[in-house]
């Protein structure tokens, strides 16, 4: 995933579930159309729900990375609703 550069970068790894989702989704709202936001996540219940919603809601999955530490970065372009 070293080739994706992203606009923006998230930490949610102090977020436990639902928020976690609610808190990328009010960022991502905030991108303009196109822009790549980087979300680090726990594993478990964040990398199961954020990025299903994220796609739900329509932006795009660029990306998954496991950091090796605990923690995944996920990598969302926007799109316009």
């Amino acid at each position: 995933m070293a080739d994706i550069h992203a606009d923006h970068d998230l930490d949610i790894t102090d977020v436990v579930c639902p928020n976690t989702f609610v808190k990328a989704k009010v960022v991502l709202e905030e991108l303009d159309d196109g822009e790549i936001l980087a979300i680090r996540m726990n594993d478990g219940e964040p990398v199961q729900n954020v990025p299903r919603s994220t796609k739900d809601d329509g932006h795009k999955i660029l990306g998954l990375n496991d950091n090796g530490d605990g923690t995944y970065t996920l990598y969302v372009r926007k799109v316009e609703e």
